[in-house]
């Protein structure tokens, strides 16, 4: 069966969004911000950016459910018309002002639906199609309203809906499974190494704020800073390069291939299990990781300082350089307005207090199962995403019938 092809300004009115000073966030009613639009294909089922804004700007700027929010202006052609779809209503919230808000009109759109196909090659490519590019990549409300959309039977829109929706269960389940993870291991490392409430601490004296028999040294006393580079020897033509940009907040986001010769020169440190890549550019914004069961080709920026672990188990060290301390710590070190960064140095000169080799054993029996457990989540979905990216435009042209 051939879809109909509906324009969007037959589905739905346009309104742009809401613009307020810095002063009016950080407290008042939900906001759905720009980075939400941006990331998140529906937006999620609590909002905790907040905004003051009175009972009009409330009423003008609402979000109900069926709602489509699009980025509607950027610095960069890639981050315009990205979107995100309002699954229920949103009592009091309001909406950033470099977005534009889709209501529906009809109810020929099931919400879940219209939500995938926005994120399909196919209509970010009409998007690329139609902005205009000047100081900022934007999009006026004429052009939006032009782009057409398939409309399908309801019950294949709720079918289609439905199939996709089984893989964001999945990605989502697995997301809560690693943040759960990874709070145990970092609650457990505050208890026993911060509170200092560690087994066996009633019988242990703590003199001048550390326990008796814990060591105070440098970083690098118990750590090595980029031991391992690429040298002449390397033995493959083929790597996976990761960047500064690729990382956050525990996460190795993305790989990209390269022939050797055409990398990036800046491709140059290499890692084994457990090391943790940190980088020294910008460092409030946490590009840190973890590495687990690296490619043998894994290549990593030099913008990264690479920790390989000499005295402490890995996952103390991870533990100790991702605490909100050592993130303050970095970002105090940093030199350049422009272009803020610290040092290999800066790394290597932190202070530690190591504790005991048992008790170090013990917090590593413990952890580091957790932190092989958010590995294997984290390659599912993956996983989970490439297929249900792969399933999309098949599913939405109808190349695959439901």
């Amino acid at each position: 069966m051939k879809w109909e092809k509906v324009k969007l300004g037959d589905l739905y009115t346009v309104h742009n969004g809401l613009s307020k000073g810095k002063k009016f966030f950080g407290t008042g009613f939900p906001f759905l911000s720009f980075s939400i639009v941006f990331n998140k294909w529906f937006i999620p089922e609590q909002l905790y950016d907040l905004v003051e804004v009175d009972e009009k700007e409330r009423n003008s700027y609402s979000i109900k459910k069926g709602d489509v929010f699009i980025t509607r202006t950027s610095e960069t052609m890639e981050e315009l018309g990205m979107s995100t779809v309002a699954l229920k209503d949103y009592p009091n919230a309001t909406y950033n002002g470099f977005t534009k808000r889709l209501r529906p009109i009809t109810e020929l759109l099931e919400p879940r639906f219209i939500g995938y196909y926005l994120r399909t090659p196919e209509f970010r490519g009409k998007f690329m199609a139609f902005s205009a590019m000047t100081t900022r990549a934007s999009l006026t409300n004429d052009d939006l309203l032009s782009l057409e959309v398939p409309v399908p039977p309801f019950p294949v829109q709720q079918r289609i809906a439905s199939i996709l929706s089984a893989y964001d269960d999945l990605i989502e389940n697995n997301q809560k499974q690693i943040k759960l993870l990874e709070e145990a291991a970092q609650r457990l490392y505050k208890e026993w190494f911060v509170d200092l409430r560690f087994p066996g601490h009633e019988n242990v004296k703590i003199v001048d704020g550390v326990p008796e028999g814990w060591e105070s040294c440098k970083l690098r006393d118990v750590a090595e800073i980029n031991g391992r580079n690429i040298d002449e020897n390397y033995p493959y033509d083929k790597i996976n390069y990761i960047d500064i940009g690729s990382v956050r907040n525990g996460r190795i986001l993305e790989k990209a291939n390269y022939n050797l010769e055409e990398a990036p020169g800046r491709a140059k440190r290499i890692v084994q299990d457990g090391d943790v890549i940190w980088g020294m550019v910008r460092p409030n914004l946490r590009a840190y990781a973890m590495v687990l069961n690296p490619d043998k080709n894994d290549v990593f920026s030099t913008g990264f300082a690479v920790l390989t672990s000499k005295k402490v188990p890995f996952s103390f060290l991870y533990c100790n350089v991702t605490t909100e301390e050592f993130v303050g710590y970095l970002v105090n070190c940093t030199n350049g307005a422009a272009y803020p960064a610290v040092k290999p140095i800066h790394f290597e000169e932190y202070n530690v207090s190591i504790p005991q080799n048992n008790l170090l054993n013990k917090f590593h029996n413990i952890t580091e199962p957790y932190f092989r457990k958010i590995y294997y989540l984290s390659k599912q979905i993956s996983s989970l995403r490439e297929a249900r990216d792969r399933l999309l435009p098949k599913l939405m042209s109808g190349e695959i019938e439901v």
